[in-house]
């Protein structure tokens, strides 16, 4: 499916469509918490890359390490 191509006049209604739905008082808090979630999203899903490295290099170095049995 192929998206329109989003213009600054399609920015600018979505701007002032939240404008008056959240009103400039709340705006602040949007945004805020927006970014939060922004932040916490980036944090998780790196760690879970991080999470998938550290595996792997558990796994290669239980390869390479010779049994002493």
């Amino acid at each position: 499916m192929a998206f329109p191509h989003i213009g600054p006049m399609e920015i600018g209604l979505v701007l002032v469509i939240v404008l008056i739905v959240f009103g400039v008082g709340r705006l602040p808090q949007v945004g805020g918490a927006l970014g939060k979630s922004i932040r916490e999203f980036r944090k998780a899903r790196s760690g879970e890359e991080e999470e998938d490295k550290g595996k792997d290099v558990a796994k290669s170095s239980e390869a390479e390490a010779p049994d002493k049995s």
